[in-house]
This record gives structure tokens, C-alpha cells and sequence, in this order.
């Protein structure tokens, strides 16, 4: 991720054993993704991780969306 996901991002080997989390949390960012691929929606997400908002989850979006499409425009 670039410098703005650290921001959105917290690794630390004292949280979690150093999994990444959602900056200010300890909730996993893998969570936002097995939710989704489970075919829950972002609002079931924040129902059942209260301390992450809606805005946290829209940026870790929009980075994973945004390195995934720069490894394309790379390969084009």
C-alpha cells in the first residue's frame, strides 16, 4: 500500500501478534474482506466491528482498488 494506507493500517507486533488492523483497533483488516466475500454487506461489517467507521472501511477499499488496478496499468 502507499504511504496513505498508513494511515488506515496499524501493524504491531504487541496487537494481535502484528496482524494488520485497522488503525486505532484491534480489528483485523482480513475481517473486512472475509465479511464481504461472504456476501455480507459494509453496513454488517460496522454492525459487528462497532469501532471501525464507515470511512476507515471506504479508504482500505479504495487502496486495495487503487494497487490493484496500478499492477494492471503496469502490465498493460
Amino acid at each position: 500500500m502507499n504511504n496513505g494506507s498508513h494511515n488506515l493500517v496499524e501493524i504491531d507486533p504487541e496487537k494481535l501478534g502484528g496482524t494488520p488492523v485497522f488503525r486505532g483497533t484491534r480489528v483485523p483488516i482480513q475481517n473486512l474482506f472475509d465479511c464481504l466475500e461472504t456476501g455480507e454487506s459494509i453496513d454488517d461489517f460496522l454492525r459487528q466491528f462497532p469501532t471501525v467507521d464507515r470511512e476507515q472501511v471506504m479508504a482500505v477499499l479504495e487502496e486495495s482498488k487503487e494497487q490493484l488496478l496500478v499492477g494492471y496499468e503496469i502490465a498493460a
